[in-house]
């Protein structure tokens, strides 16, 4: 439980930080329009921090993180958020100077969602057998 709520800080601050070089970057811009730069920092909130802090009640509630599943899930989600998070920034630092996205972009962004989808399943995984074992109290 402390490595989630250690994750939750850390994508917090990191979500808090990438808000501010957001707001830094573009200070003296015109109109900058929408680009990967300024979402990445809700990116970061929602999926990096609000994600552990869920997790982390799932948890308190039914012990999955001493499984090998959990496990999984926890350094396959923190390594696919943070390349996710990572092209994020580089797109966007591109798209603010006029540029666009290539094929290497897109790619490892895939890979960063191909990550975050294969957690999610250790996720799923994980907590099937403690739900199973609480229906099965329920029902005896």
């Amino acid at each position: 439980m402390k490595r989630l709520w250690y994750a939750a800080i850390a994508y917090a601050a990191l979500g808090l930080t990438s808000g501010l070089f957001y707001r830094a970057l573009t200070h003296g811009m015109a109109d900058v329009g929408r680009n990967q730069l300024s979402t990445t920092h809700t990116h970061l909130l929602t999926l990096g921090m609000i994600v552990m802090l869920v997790v982390l009640v799932l948890d308190a509630a039914l012990g999955v993180s001493g499984s090998r599943s959990f496990r999984v899930f926890f350094w396959t989600y923190s390594s696919g958020l943070v390349i996710t998070a990572g092209v994020m920034i580089w797109h966007g630092i591109i798209q603010l100077r006029g540029g666009t996205g290539n094929a290497m972009i897109a790619g490892l962004a895939g890979i960063g969602h191909i990550l975050l989808t294969v957690a999610i399943a250790a996720l799923m995984v994980s907590l099937s057998a403690p739900i199973k074992l609480r229906l099965a109290r329920q029902e005896a």
